[in-house]
């Protein structure tokens, strides 16, 4: 038997109950059946009376004797009733499926134990489907009892908690002959990890609960540790390896944007930023770099400067967004800011007419074209650059990793690559999946924006919301109102918009409303957004459409419906849609009077902080890692015991640690570090390129 022996050779299992185990739990090797954990253990050495049973749906341990069965017809199904009793009391036991052989094998007035989940039927106690021991049997040993997953076909087909038990336990008898050892001597002593084969015994069958723990902590520290090893050798052969077209001149675009067009001081952080960038771009090496930083904190402008520099060593730049909104608002922002410099810049989008497309291809080739912004279409193999420099992606975790590799190709040597987020990833995300970048943070707003104010409001507010409007609309301030996607039905959707929008105008008749959706045409919403920009409407009345794509300065009230309906990440987002000018705005958040736990923290987060960092540590707790990153990245977040919440510590103490071993030996070549090279080769490597960013 070795670790890819098939689970139907595994005594007790056979093919039958294998193809089931796979079906169900997708378990069909032995390394699968190692790695198939508890979910928990039952105190073995503990049991309960029937007069103390209070919890329903428990596991429990009780002793005593089953003293009678019965065969019960309702309709037309039967079960099997049996009636238990200890000295405090009795309580029933139930079969729903059972068989002749289960019938008879049943002990009476027998000493026993009995395990399973506690039920309430007719105001009694039951047991259904109890596990059950004679009591000279009784195993003494292992008094905690692991519980698996399982499911209900797997029990109705005699696939209990027992038959994993036991089975299991002929694995871990074999276990000296499956189990190699993957961390050197010195980490052994340093850590004081119990040794991997007696790490799976512990997991499987703890002699104790320090032995559990031992355990446990070895192996979430094994999963972190060699998932950090992949990233950083990636990341170490990229410095080492990669090409990259170096930028050693910071010119007369640059400068003279600086010092003309700037339209405001730049903050420390954005200053810190561009040193970063630059230090990159020096080198004759690809730059792989991450920048962070929360909604309106001035990426754009420093993506714009990056840009600058790229020209001044005579390359061209691509900023791509996932979406035509945001790609139309990086264009104007750009092309505004470049206005009177003389730098070409254009927009491609799925929507570009085809004689724009035949412009922007001729001078993308002749090198007219210094910089263009757009949405996938930029990927299109019609799309050729003279020379390619920089590829900026904002919001990478939309786009695959096929995709992002095709704009790679588009030019000889690589370009420098600036992936840019305004999802603030929490730190452990960041160290466990975007470790093969280097990262960089604005944290800092620009000089007198003023933190926006979150009020959360229910329905019985609503005439105050609406009069505290009216007063900021002739202040000259505009206002929002958001209506939720529910996205189980588009015409819904409408409906729900619609009837939005009518409240809305029969609350404020004397002022101009627009209204912005999903369904309307590119330029539908292009005219819609410029007239709210304009100033000429005051009310813009939207879906979630705009929680990218509109910059209004002047705009001060956001007025969130059916906020309970929102994810922390959107509804950070959308709040980040005012704001945006030197007067003080406003995000209400209007929502029903019953509100489930979840909803109840996601309303408090908002309303006490805007610092977006806190709010997605608070988003990834209520949602997981794998929402966070997107669905693009779903399947990434594949641990066994690893939680990216809840073992942040051993997240960071591994990545120390890698760092470490890394910083003295970078190709593990040492004799005391070849247990840990010959583990990665054989069982990571490739497993974390789902992230590759080049």
């Amino acid at each position: 038997m070795n670790l890819e022996t098939s689970i139907e050779y595994v005594k007790g299992i056979g093919s039958e109950k294998a193809k089931l185990i796979k079906n169900v739990l997708g378990v069909s090797t032995v390394e699968d059946l190692l790695n198939f954990y508890p979910l928990r253990y039952l105190d073995k050495s503990k049991v309960h009376k029937v007069s103390q049973l209070n919890n329903v749906n428990t596991d429990v341990q009780l002793k005593g004797k089953i003293t009678s069965i019965q065969e019960v017809q309702t309709g037309k199904t039967k079960r099997l009733s049996a009636k238990f009793n200890d000295d405090t009391g009795s309580m029933d036991l139930v079969w729903f499926q059972y068989s002749k052989w289960l019938k008879e094998q049943i002990p009476v007035n027998k000493e026993i134990y009995i395990f399973g989940k506690i039920n309430v039927f007719n105001n009694q106690f039951s047991m259904p489907h109890p596990e059950i021991e004679v009591e000279e049997k009784k195993e003494s040993d292992n008094r905690l009892r692991p519980i698996y997953p399982s499911s209900e076909k797997l029990t109705k087909r005699g696939l209990n908690q027992k038959f994993f038990q036991t089975v299991l336990k002929n694995i871990c008898k074999e276990i000296p002959n499956l189990i190699e050892e993957n961390m050197p001597e010195y980490m052994m002593k340093h850590f004081k990890f119990l040794s991997r084969q007696h790490t799976y015994l512990n997991i499987h069958f703890p002699k104790d609960i320090e032995h559990f723990e031992k355990a446990d902590y070895r192996l979430k520290f094994e999963e972190s540790f060699f998932f950090q090893l992949g990233y950083a050798l990636k990341k170490l052969h990229h410095k080492t390896q990669s090409h990259g077209n170096p930028f050693p001149i910071v010119g007369d675009f640059f400068t003279g944007f600086y010092k003309n067009n700037l339209p405001f001081e730049l903050t420390g952080a954005q200053k810190r930023v561009l040193k970063e960038i630059r230090q990159d771009m020096k080198k004759p090496i690809q730059m792989n770099r991450l920048l962070q930083g929360d909604v309106g904190s001035g990426k754009t402008m420093v993506a714009l400067l990056t840009m600058l520099i790229a020209m001044d060593n005579g390359f061209q730049s691509c900023m791509m967004a996932p979406t035509e909104i945001l790609a139309q608002q990086h264009y104007n922002g750009i092309k505004d800011l470049l206005v009177d410099t003389g730098v070409n810049v254009r927009l491609l989008t799925g929507s570009t007419k085809a004689s724009e497309r035949k412009i922007i291809h001729e001078q993308l080739e002749n090198g007219e074209l210094s910089i263009l912004v757009g949405t996938h279409a930029i990927l299109e193999d019609k799309v050729k650059f003279k020379n390619l420099g920089l590829a900026i992606i904002d919001e990478q975790h939309r786009f695959g990793v096929a995709q992002r590799a095709k704009l790679w190709a588009k030019n000889k040597i690589p370009p420098h690559i600036l992936v840019m987020t305004a999802t603030p990833i929490p730190r452990t995300l960041a160290m466990s999946f975007y470790s093969d970048l280097d990262v960089s943070v604005i944290d800092e707003m620009p000089v007198g924006r003023k933190p926006i104010i979150t009020a959360h409001r229910r329905e019985k507010d609503r005439a105050y919301v609406y009069n505290f409007c009216r007063e900021e609309i002739q202040k000259g301030r505009q206002v929002y109102f958001v209506y939720p996607l529910i996205e189980e039905s588009e015409t819904l959707d409408y409906k729900n918009l619609m009837v939005g929008l009518e409240n809305v105008m029969d609350n404020f008749p004397k002022y101009n409303i627009t209204m912005l959706h999903g369904k309307m045409k590119p330029d539908e919403k292009d005219a819609a957004m410029s007239y709210f920009a304009s100033g000429k409407a005051e009310i813009m009345v939207a879906t979630t459409v705009i929680e990218v794509g509109v910059n209004v300065p002047n705009a001060s009230v956001m007025v969130i419906e059916s906020a309970e309906r929102f994810g922390l990440s959107q509804l950070h987002q959308l709040r980040g849609r005012v704001g945006r000018g030197a007067e003080q705005s406003y995000c209400i958040l209007m929502t029903s009077d019953k509100l489930s736990s979840d909803s109840r923290t996601r309303i408090k987060t908002m309303t006490e902080t805007n610092d977006g960092f806190k709010i997605s540590e608070v988003d990834m707790k209520l949602r997981g890692p794998g929402d966070i990153l997107g669905t693009q990245q779903s399947g990434v977040v594949d641990f066994k015991r690893l939680d990216l919440v809840e073992d942040a510590q051993i997240i960071k103490l591994t990545k120390k640690t890698v760092d470490k071993i890394l910083e003295t030996d970078p190709l593990l070549a040492r004799s005391d570090n070849l247990l840990i090279k010959n583990y990665y080769l054989k069982y990571y490597r490739g497993k974390n390129k789902w992230s590759k960013i080049s």
